[in-house]
């Protein structure tokens, strides 16, 4: 089985800077902190979600039949693997960008849908745009899109477009329209300690798949937290924040980069608030950019990257957008290696 691999806290705690995790670094925000700290955890919420699912639904303006909630990004990508599998049953296959986030390949694999680099062939089809570990736009995303059958199912992972700081998305309304949407706010929101996400499903939905779905979701998939977090998220005051953040963030990601071109590091374009680098500052005694002993430098500093190698991108390193402050820190520590 894929090993998850993931940024932010490990054995040694919570690092003291973390650029390992593309949390929003102008959060967290602070009506979301402040609906966390006054929401009752003592009842369970209502099993339905009734309130909160007509909330969503009107603010992406579509029916709430269409609103699918789920504990996590994550655990969406898993069960929507496993009722594909169960839908269509042996031999079904799954089609994977490259580089991509692991847990669209777990999930897979868990579910028993086989690998296809045939996208015409495949049931299942992953895409996430700004993408991770990269922050570009999907390669051929729309072609897939007007491409679809009948029979096929593509999932569109929005965990980055609340954080996108240059570019538009590839599709259009219509072929928005057409694709599953599933959207993560904790990110933008800088509160990734709170799991909560929704998926919109595409129109017409394959009903069976819809209803599969809902019978895989357990109950109560989200605690009293997850649903402030996301009443929170779908507010006109949130949408306005994540605009002046926009604008604060591009000029840190400039700066960012220029500290680390100082340096002599290369880094990838990027359209969101992350970006892959690698650089010849912390080259080995062999003369070649050795990641992980520089990993292993920085975080006894309390600086923490991710290794880029679990994408499938050895020798390079993903860092999220930070404030000046931790910027600076990063360069001293990059300095001292």
């Amino acid at each position: 089985m894929v090993v998850p691999l993931h940024g932010g806290p490990d054995a040694l705690g919570v690092p003291l800077h973390d650029l390992s995790t593309n949390a929003n670094a102008c959060g967290p925000y602070r009506a979301a902190v402040q609906a966390l700290q006054n929401c009752d955890a003592r009842h369970y919420p209502d099993p339905a979600y009734t309130a909160l699912t007509a909330q969503l639904a009107a603010w992406h303006g579509v029916a709430p039949a269409r609103i699918v909630l789920a504990e996590s990004a994550s655990a969406f990508i898993q069960r929507i693997s496993l009722a594909l599998a169960l839908q269509a049953g042996p031999g079904v296959r799954v089609w994977l960008p490259e580089p991509a986030y692991g847990d669209y390949a777990r999930a897979a694999q868990a579910a028993g849908l086989l690998p296809t680099e045939d996208a015409q062939e495949a049931a299942l089809l992953w895409a996430c745009e700004p993408g991770s570990p990269l922050g570009q736009a999907e390669p051929g995303l729309a072609r897939r899109v007007d491409a679809l059958r009948a029979h096929q199912t593509l999932v569109l992972d929005q965990a980055y477009e609340p954080l996108r700081l240059s570019g538009a998305s590839s599709l259009s309304a219509a072929q928005l329209q057409r694709v599953w949407r599933l959207i993560t706010p904790n990110k933008a929101l800088a509160l990734t300690g709170v799991r909560a996400a929704y998926a919109i499903a595409p129109a017409p939905v394959d009903e069976r798949l819809l209803a599969r779905l809902r019978a895989l979701t357990p109950s109560w998939p989200l605690g009293a937290h997850g649903v402030a977090l996301l009443q929170t998220w779908a507010t006109p005051a949130c949408r306005d924040w994540l605009q002046t953040c926009h604008e604060t963030l591009r000029a840190w990601k400039a700066r960012q980069l220029a500290l680390l071109q100082s340096l002599g590091w290369w880094t990838e374009p990027s359209e969101a608030n992350f970006f892959i680098a690698s650089g010849a500052c912390a080259a080995s005694d062999s003369g070649s950019f050795d990641v992980k002993k520089l990993l292993a430098s920085l975080r006894q500093r309390g600086i923490k990257l991710r290794d880029a190698e679990s994408f499938g991108l050895p020798g390079r390193v993903r860092m999220a957008v930070v404030a000046p402050p931790v910027q600076d820190a990063l360069l001293a520590a990059l300095q001292a290696h």
